[in-house]
């Protein structure tokens, strides 16, 4: 392939003297096949890029202080997702090698909107941002010290009128403070009311925010089905006008999906504003403390404890670790679904992509370092389940589409056109793969050879650059 995927980067001293007339870029990309989902555009393309954001798209020769041959590389937008909550120097790195620009931790979300953007601003190798959620107001309210889950009250009682009251305030001031959302994890709080969740939804619509929802019951078992809980949240969007984003919809529904799916495709007929999401994994993963591995989750499920893998170190339990490591708390893999569910959701005109993803000192769930990638190289290179286009757009246009009305700077975001952000992800479609496993989650992805954040180059020929702290946060006006 000669030149395929080179850098050229050319010293001040050493740029000719071009004509006035030419302008000369801070970074051109040349001879890339360039995809932009909103147009629907897939060409080849050059794109000369100064200052971050995309400053033309040209079929000419473009000039730049560096130059990315793209050739025989797909040029896309950035990849966006919404769903990752590992939001440190580890987890950034694996989700720049696997294309993504901007990631958002829009689930469970923060109690303190203004100290998690603190910790972040410029110290981050991708954009960021976050939702005021419901679980931490809801750790505050009731006195628990706030973290990732609740495992003790707040997991597990109703919550008083008072406490509902300062719920509200907690949430109303994340907004203030422009958090992009508000996070949900009422599966995790299941002696929530129905009420108290009402109410969440009723200071989100006051201020446009988008409830990003992992509903109260999952699976086919009646009453407590997945398809009962779709029906709670999408009635408390169309009480209140809140938007809703139902999250990995094929992980809560299982077999359900499809039902679920339908539901949510004549709710839109309906013109209610419901979104939802998925990822490419027959497993998901979440603390073993928590209120979902109460008695009956077996039932809920359809699984049992050899369904279950302990992440730290591989292992599927048996009822006797079950229980030791139910008093110790961890993260524990969940093979709850099969690949024919996962692949009709990912084929859904309706689902957007996203991870779910944490990683902490390398253990976790593969799909934090491989969702993208998986989705590029076994869906749409390998089974045809998806066209590239239409995947890029769920992984792009359509997570930036669903924040822009409350967060304007997503408008610049999931897009390549002159202004748009100069977020770009340049892969390989014959080569791109997912390569962590459930054994060896911390293993980076394969084909995505640069990426780009805000016009500063963090991946290069398929290597991690030093490229500084070049992501911004992503917030609402405040």
């Amino acid at each position: 392939m000669g030149l395929t995927g080179s850098v050229l980067i050319i010293s001040a001293l050493l740029i000719p003297a071009f004509p006035s007339s030419q302008a000369v870029y801070d970074l051109v990309i040349l001879n890339g096949r360039v995809i932009d989902p909103e147009s629907r555009s897939d060409s080849v393309r050059n794109l000369g890029i100064s200052n971050g954001i995309i400053k033309t798209i040209s079929s000419n020769t473009l000039r730049g202080r560096a130059v990315i041959d793209a050739r025989g590389l797909v040029v896309s937008p950035g990849f966006i997702d919404l769903h990752q909550h590992g939001q440190d120097e580890e987890n950034y790195r694996f989700k720049a090698m696997d294309g993504v620009t901007t990631a958002l931790e829009l689930e469970v979300g923060t109690g303190d909107i203004d100290a998690w953007y603190a910790q972040r601003e410029q110290k981050s190798l991708i954009n960021f941002g976050v939702s005021a959620g419901h679980l931490a107001a809801r750790m505050a309210a009731m006195r628990e010290p706030v973290k990732f889950l609740p495992t003790g009250d707040a997991a597990r009682r109703a919550a008083t009128d008072a406490e509902i009251d300062e719920m509200k305030r907690s949430l109303e001031e994340g907004l203030k403070r422009g958090a992009v959302a508000v996070g949900f994890g009422i599966q995790y709080t299941p002696n929530a009311s129905r009420w108290e969740i009402l109410e969440m939804f009723r200071v989100a619509a006051r201020f446009g925010a988008s409830c990003h929802v992992h509903m109260r019951h999952a699976g086919v078992k009646e009453p407590g089905s997945s398809i009962q809980a779709l029906e709670e949240v999408i009635s408390a969007a169309a009480i209140t006008g809140a938007p809703l984003h139902v999250v990995h919809i094929q992980s809560t529904g299982g077999p359900a999906t499809p039902k679920l799916l339908q539901m949510i495709g004549e709710a839109k007929l309906r013109k209610l504003d419901v979104t939802t999401e998925c990822y490419p994994y027959i497993a998901g993963m979440t603390d073993i403390k928590s209120a979902i591995f109460d008695d009956g989750w077996q039932e809920v499920f359809g699984i049992d404890y050899k369904d279950l893998q302990w992440a730290a170190t591989g292992e599927r339990l048996t009822k006797e670790t079950f229980a030791q490591y139910r008093q110790t708390g961890g993260m524990v893999a969940v093979f709850s679904m099969t690949e024919e569910v996962v692949t009709a959701a990912i084929k859904s005109p309706l689902t957007i992509i996203a991870s779910d993803g944490i990683l902490e000192n390398g253990k976790g769930h593969p799909r934090t370092a491989g969702t993208y990638s998986r989705i590029l190289g076994k869906y749409v290179r390998e089974q045809k389940a998806l066209t590239l286009m239409d995947a890029l757009t769920k992984m792009t246009l359509m997570p930036a589409q669903r924040l822009e009305r409350r967060v304007p700077s997503m408008r610049n975001k999931g897009r390549i056109r002159p202004g748009a952000d100069a977020d770009l992800t340049i892969f390989d479609p014959q080569s791109i793969s997912d390569r962590s496993t459930f054994q060896e989650p911390a293993r980076y992805a394969e084909g995505i050879q640069f990426v780009i954040v805000n016009g500063v180059v963090i991946v290069r020929d398929g290597q991690l650059e030093p490229a500084g702290h070049p992501g911004r946060p992503v917030r609402a006006p405040h």
